[in-house]
């Protein structure tokens, strides 16, 4: 059967983007019940923000900012590697500097993130503004596509999906954010490094 040369043109764009983003021939889950994602990934990472508060010590307490090598420097202490440990973690470890330098006899310290920078989600297609945006406890399909700016209006809004890889399985789902915003379907919990891919429409 032949096609006009703009029917075809649209063909060819749809099958190279189905290589490109999603495999053609990869099973794609339906989502009409919210996915249950586990526990939020709270590890720190390059980038990330954290306040370290040490009781009664206004001069050991601050805001640090985890560096490319996944360090901070701290007073009196030095160099801490804090990169892929939880904040309570972090904040033994300081603590048990303080003690072993002989700075506090007995160290009562707490960490608090105040940004997540190393924590990501991706946004692409027809959206406003694609990109990468901080992930945030909680974050939805929904509030992601807020965050690039919004649909186009050559979204295919129930057809946007989210590929996720965890523990080296690539799973993909379709979320139909339309039905969402109507109340008709529930939305759809993220987790970091997860790609959503809003398609436009082919007619």
């Amino acid at each position: 059967m032949a096609y006009p040369p703009q029917t075809l043109w649209v063909r060819i764009v749809f099958f190279e983007l189905c290589f490109l983003f999603f495999g053609c021939g990869t099973t794609i889950k339906q989502t009409p019940q919210p996915l249950s994602v586990g526990e939020d990934d709270t590890t720190l990472g390059p980038g990330d923000v954290f306040e370290v508060n040490v009781y009664g010590d206004k001069d050991l307490s601050g805001k640090h900012k985890v560096a490319k090598d996944g360090s901070i420097d701290f007073p009196l202490v030095g160099r801490v590697v804090v990169a892929g440990k939880e904040p309570t973690e972090v904040s033994e470890d300081i603590a048990r500097k303080l003690i072993e330098g002989e700075i506090l006899l007995n160290p009562q310290v707490s960490v608090f993130v105040t940004e997540y920078v190393s924590k990501r989600v991706s946004v692409v297609g027809a959206v406003s503004r694609p990109g990468t945006f901080p992930m945030s406890s909680g974050l939805t399909v929904v509030q992601a596509i807020s965050l690039a700016g919004g649909f186009t209006s050559l979204a295919s809004r129930n057809e946007t999906l989210v590929t996720r890889r965890d523990n080296q399985k690539t799973e993909r789902f379709r979320v139909p954010v339309e039905r969402v915003a109507e109340g008709r379907a529930d939305d759809f919990a993220l987790q970091a490094g997860d790609i959503i891919y809003v398609p436009e429409r082919l007619f």
